[in-house]
């Protein structure tokens, strides 16, 4: 099999609508009903909404847990509604690479610094799916591309099959559609020059 993977070369929200037409591309041919997203601000999840809205698909939306960086969850709660009105899903959960105060080991922490040697995009691919099927939404096995980025809105799609953190060793990258391999410190000097009170 010879497939094309898009790297994107600069940090910037315009990368989410070409990730968006690559993940509609691929979610055809695959014949692919779920969307895994991940989105802090709700800006992706608003964007994903309105570009696949005559797309037969179902986004699942993670956004951050809430007490995660900020005392407000910066998700908007009328979009939480909104989405679900059209059909789609809005999961707050655990984020799982971010669990080392909860079982005193750094085990999470190194787990998603192997990830971010890929990038942060793959990295939080990782999580998400996870997450969804912890939560129900995807199920062991059920293929799914998931859907992430680097600092803001999205760069990162992978072809996924989904597995929960309990059965970590079946999750599986069947296909890299795109993704952005900056440094992650080099994201974090992004996001402290253009987002300096986030």
């Amino acid at each position: 099999m010879e497939s094309r993977i898009t790297y994107f070369e600069t940090v910037s929200p315009e990368n989410t609508a070409k990730t968006f037409e690559l993940v509609r591309a691929r979610a055809v041919e695959l014949g692919i009903k779920k969307l895994v997203l991940a989105s802090t601000t709700g800006a992706t999840a608003r964007a994903a909404m309105e570009f696949f809205k005559e797309d037969d698909v179902t986004l699942v939306v993670i956004p951050h847990q809430f007490g995660f960086i900020r005392k407000v969850n910066a998700f908007p709660p009328e979009l939480v509604k909104e989405l679900q009105d059209a059909g789609h899903h809005v999961h707050f959960s655990t984020m799982l690479f971010h669990t080392d105060g909860l079982y005193g080991t750094s085990v999470a922490t190194v787990m998603a610094n192997l990830l971010r040697c890929f990038s942060q995009g793959v990295k939080v691919c990782f999580e998400i799916v996870m997450m969804a099927t912890d939560g129900g939404l995807a199920s062991n096995g059920e293929p799914v591309i998931s859907i992430a980025g680097t600092g803001r809105g999205s760069d990162t799609a992978l072809v996924m099959q989904a597995s929960s953190s309990q059965e970590m060793p079946k999750l599986r990258v069947n296909e890299i559609l795109c993704f952005n391999p900056v440094n992650f410190e080099e994201v974090r000097a992004w996001m402290a020059q253009n987002y300096p009170k986030d």
